[in-house]
C-alpha cells in the first residue's frame, strides 16, 4: 500500500553518513574503510562530525571525542571537515529535491522534509517520488540518501532512520501507531534520557506503551509537554512543512588543543568564530539581536554570558566587541578548554535601497556603503575559492578552524533529537 488520493505526502530524505561518504566518494582509497572526520585527527581534543557506517561498526558516533573514536577504532582513518565542500553538495541535493515540490524543508546540511501531496499528479505517489530522488541523488551526486515516506512530519522521520543506510520506508495512512508502537521510547521526539526514565515509572519502554498511557497521566506528570507526547506516541504532527524555517541561532565552538590563559590567543579566536558567524548570518539574509558568548575552563565548569546589541547586525566587528566584553571579565585568572560564540533573536536583513544620498547603493538602517560591499565581496570570493581564501591579518598563521568546522546550529524545537549515530 502506498500514499496517494487525499492523504497527506510526506517525505524525509537523510543523507547517509554525509560528511564520510562525500570523502569516500571524493577519495577511493577511503572506500569500504572506517573514515571519522571531525578535528586534526586521532589526538586532537575535538569532537567526530561524522563516523562511516564501517567506522560506526566498532561503537564510533558523532559528537563522541575524538580520542574515544581512536581507541575504539585503531585502524580510523581520519579526515579533517571541509565544511565548503560539504555545502557545495548540499545545494546539489537540495536542488533535485526541489525539482519534485516547492514544498522543502531543509532541517540540516544533509536533511529535508518534503511536502509531495500536490506533486503526485505529475510525478507519482509518495513511494514513487520516494524512489526517484533516491535514484536522483545516487546517479548525480554520487551519494546514497534514506527516505520515510508517511502521512506526517514525525513519521517519515522516524521512518528515514529506521533502515539505514540506502533504505525507503513507507508507512501507509493509518498505520501510523501501529509503525511506532514497538519502537524505542527514544525514537519519538521530544524524548531524552530524562524523559525516558521518568516515563519508565510508569512501565513505558516502547512508543505503544506510551501511547496506552491515559491523558490524565501524562498531564499530571508532564504538564503540558504530556499531551503532545501522547499525541506523539500515537503518530500525530499537525506540523507542516515549511519552505521557511529559518534557524533560531547561528553559532561556533573552538576546543583548544592545550588549555590557555593567553589573552591574545583567547581574543583571535573570538574574532574567528564572531567572523564566521557573521558571513552564515549573511548568507542566511538575516540579522542578529543578541549575541551569547560559551567558556569551558580546565575544570569543565561552563559559563555562558549574553548580550542584546543596540542594533541588529550580520557584521563581524559588532558581534566581536560584545563577544569580548562579555568574555574578559569570565576568563581572568582560569585555564580555557573551549570557546563559543552564538548569535541569536534572529531577523530578516533590511532591504536594499537604490541609492542613497550619494547615488551609491545602500541597506537601510546602518551598516551600509563601502563598508558592506567590501565584505559581501569577501563572501563571494569565500564561496568560490574556499573559507580559507579570505582572512584577516591577525588570524593568519592562529592554526584556527575555518568557521564551518564546527558550526552547530539550533533548528525549531519540533526537529527534534537524533538518535545516537543516526548521521
Amino acid at each position: 500500500m502506498t500514499l496517494g488520493g487525499s492523504f497527506p505526502a510526506i517525505l524525509h530524505v537523510d543523507l547517509d553518513a554525509f560528511f564520510a561518504a562525500v570523502e569516500q566518494r571524493d577519495r577511493p582509497e577511503l572506500r569500504g574503510k572506517p573514515v571519522i572526520v571531525g578535528g586534526g585527527g586521532p589526538t586532537d581534543r575535538g569532537v567526530v562530525s561524522a563516523a562511516s557506517y564501517e567506522a560506526r561498526a566498532f561503537g564510533v558516533h558523532s559528537a563522541m571525542p575524538l580520542r574515544t573514536a581512536a581507541a575504539l577504532c585503531p585502524g580510523g582513518i581520519f579526515v579533517p571537515v571541509d565544511g565548503a565542500k560539504y555545502q557545495v553538495v548540499s545545494r546539489e541535493v537540495m536542488a533535485i529535491l526541489r525539482r519534485f515540490t516547492p514544498l522543502v524543508e531543509p532541517i540540516s546540511i544533509d536533511e529535508a522534509f518534503l511536502d509531495v501531496t500536490g506533486s503526485q499528479a505529475l510525478f507519482g505517489d509518495g513511494e514513487s517520488i520516494g524512489r526517484q530522488i533516491r535514484v536522483a541523488i545516487r546517479d548525480e551526486v554520487h551519494l546514497t540518501a534514506s527516505v520515510g515516506v508517511a502521512t506526517t512530519k514525525l513519521v517519515a522521520k522516524v521512518a528515514s532512520d529506521l533502515r539505514k543506510p540506502d533504505a525507503l520506508v513507507v508507512v501507509p495512512p493509518g498505520q501510523e501507531a501501529a509503525f511506532l508502537a514497538p519502537l524505542p521510547i527514544t525514537r519519538l521526539w521530544g524524548v531524552g534520557a530524562r524523559t525516558a526514565e521518568a516515563l519508565r515509572e510508569f512501565g513505558v519502554t516502547t512508543i505503544g506503551d506510551l501511547a496506552g498511557l491515559e491523558q490524565a497521566v501524562l498531564e499530571r506528570r508532564f504538564g503540558k509537554v504530556g499531551a503532545a507526547l501522547g499525541a506523539r506516541a500515537r503518530g500525530v504532527d499537525p506540523e507542516p512543512v515549511s519552505d521557511r524555517a529559518p534557524a533560531k541561532s547561528i553559532g561556533h565552538e573552538h576546543t583548544f588543543d592545550l588549555d590557555t590563559s593567553d589573552r591574545d590567543v583567547i581574543e583571535r579566536t573570538l574574532l574567528a568564530m564572531a567572523e564566521g558567524v557573521a558571513g552564515r548570518l549573511r548568507a542566511a539574509g538575516v540579522k542578529a539581536g543578541t549575541v551569547t558568548v560559551k567558556i569551558r575552563d580546565s575544570t569543565f565548569r561552563t559559563i555562558t554570558r549574553q548580550r542584546t546589541l543596540p542594533e541588529p547586525t550580520d557584521l563581524t566587528e559588532p558581534i566581536w566587541r560584545a563577544a569580548l566584553e562579555l568574555a574578559r571579565p569570565e576568563v581572568r585568572a582560569i585555564r580555557v578548554r573551549l570557546l563559543g560564540v552564538t548569535a541569536s533573536n534572529l531577523g530578516e536583513r533590511v532591504q536594499l535601497q537604490l541609492f542613497s544620498s550619494e547615488g551609491e547603493a545602500s541597506v537601510v538602517g546602518g551598516d551600509g556603503g563601502r563598508g558592506r560591499r567590501l565584505v559581501e565581496a569577501e563572501d563571494a570570493i569565500r564561496r568560490r575559492f574556499g573559507e580559507r581564501a579570505v582572512t584577516r591579518g591577525r588570524l593568519l598563521g592562529t592554526g584556527l578552524p575555518a568557521p564551518f568546522e564546527h558550526d552547530p546550529m539550533t533548528a525549531p524545537e519540533h526537529r527534534g533529537p537524533r538518535p545516537p549515530g543516526s548521521r
